[in-house]
């Protein structure tokens, strides 16, 4: 059976919920443990045997140049495409990148999750299952609103926009397999998120299928509360907290769980607790800092609680 070989990762957020962090990177580049969240989904998609990747741009689309000079990642190509002067939403998106993905089928995946469920079982399901798309599932999280038939493996509704009844039981991960024959389905050049497009297609009887996939962990990190929280909770799963090309001065004193990234300096007499610093960030000597955020390139002084620098 041949395996999905391309992936589109969806870069092309503004990240509204996380200003003032995404005036200075596009949401997809927000550091998580000292490097660009983005590259967590290029990493499991290469260990699902993705060798080809596809991304749309918006914001701020020059630091994805500066991230990735060379169009790539891990030596898997990068196909970049800026969506100007409007973000084209997640149909859109796909429609756009067209001409990229060809005839063959590929995963879509949300730029701004940090996960490590397994794969395999999407790409089993959809390729065995003759799905048109193929959503992962999982029967637990903060937003349970597709409806899913564990009988026939497809989902019925979503917040019951279709009349049925059922809002929905499942959360929805931002991943999920297409066939080409979605882009049939996709007006090109329209701005349009594609829970409509699933709509019509369960209305018009085509394979909308799903599989639940409740193992690993799952993250949107699309707020600052839950950006600060999967810091928390995975922390010294991905990197040490404090890269070791940090700079933290006699006198500093860190407490509770604080991420340092490299090139930062917490200069001596500053206090932190359960704070983010982004890699080149400054924390000024005397500052005292409780669950706050520091920019590249920004120095945080003062006493400061649930604040972003």
């Amino acid at each position: 059976m041949p395996r999905v070989k391309q992936a589109f990762v969806l870069g092309a957020g503004i990240g509204e919920r996380l200003r003032p962090l995404t005036e200075q990177l596009p949401k997809p580049l927000v550091p998580v443990f000292h490097r660009p969240l983005i590259t967590y989904a290029f990493d499991h998609l290469i260990a699902a045997g993705v060798s080809r990747l596809v991304v749309n741009t918006h914001h701020i689309p020059e630091a994805y140049a500066r991230a990735f000079p060379e169009q790539s990642y891990r030596g898997v190509p990068i196909q970049f495409r800026n969506e100007s002067p409007v973000r084209l939403e997640t149909a859109g998106g796909i429609a756009n990148v067209r001409d990229l993905l060809g005839g063959e089928p590929f995963l879509v995946y949300n730029g701004d999750i940090l996960t490590d469920l397994p794969l395999q079982p999407l790409i089993h399901e959809h390729q065995t299952k003759g799905n048109l798309v193929t959503l992962v599932l999982r029967s637990h999280g903060p937003s349970l609103h597709i409806a899913y038939d564990s009988q026939t493996g497809l989902v019925t509704d979503i917040r019951n926009k279709l009349g049925t009844g059922d809002e929905g039981k499942y959360l929805f991960t931002g991943i999920y397999a297409c066939d080409p024959a979605i882009h049939d389905w996709i007006t090109p050049g329209k701005v349009e998120s594609v829970i409509p497009i699933f709509l019509n297609m369960i209305r018009a009887g085509a394979k909308l299928g799903a599989v639940v996939i409740d193992e690993g962990s799952w993250w949107d990190l699309g707020s600052r509360t839950a950006y600060l929280s999967a810091h928390s909770s995975l922390n010294g799963m991905y990197a040490p907290a404090v890269d070791p090309l940090a700079q933290i001065e006699a006198g500093a004193v860190l407490r509770g769980i604080n991420v340092v990234g490299a090139g930062a300096v917490i200069e001596a007499g500053a206090q932190l607790e359960d704070t983010i610093v982004w890699p080149g960030g400054r924390v000024q000597g005397g500052a005292d800092l409780r669950r706050c955020i520091v920019r590249s390139g920004v120095t945080a002084a003062g006493n400061a609680e649930d604040v972003d620098f």
